[in-house]
C-alpha cells in the first residue's frame, strides 16, 4: 500500500493522513486514530490495520501495510458481506 492509498474505506482516510496525524498528535492508543477523519468508525474493517500502523509508528517505523489496495478492497468487501449476512441472521432470531 502506498501513502496515498486508502486505509479507512468508509471515511476515505489514507495512510498518509494517518501517518501525518500520528506525527502531529502522538496518539497514545490506536483508538485515538478515530480522531483522524473518523478512521475506523464505519464498518470497522480497518481497525486491525489501524492497530498495526499505530504499533509500527510507536516502534519508530514508518507505517506501512504490505497489501495491494486492490486486495485490501476485495477482502474488505468480503468482510462486509459476511457481516451483513451475520447481522441479518441475528435479527431473525
Amino acid at each position: 500500500m502506498q501513502p496515498d492509498d486508502t486505509v479507512c474505506l468508509c471515511h476515505h482516510v489514507s495512510l498518509r493522513k494517518l501517518t501525518n496525524y500520528m506525527k502531529r498528535e502522538h496518539p497514545a492508543v490506536p483508538s485515538k486514530l478515530s480522531d483522524c477523519l473518523g478512521a475506523g468508525t464505519g464498518c470497522q474493517w480497518c481497525v486491525p490495520f489501524l492497530k498495526k500502523i499505530h504499533s509500527q509508528w510507536q516502534q519508530g517505523e514508518e507505517p506501512h501495510l504490505p497489501v495491494s489496495p486492490e486486495s485490501y478492497a476485495v477482502r474488505r468487501e468480503k468482510y462486509r458481506q459476511k457481516s451483513h449476512r451475520d447481522g441479518v441472521a441475528e435479527e431473525a432470531h
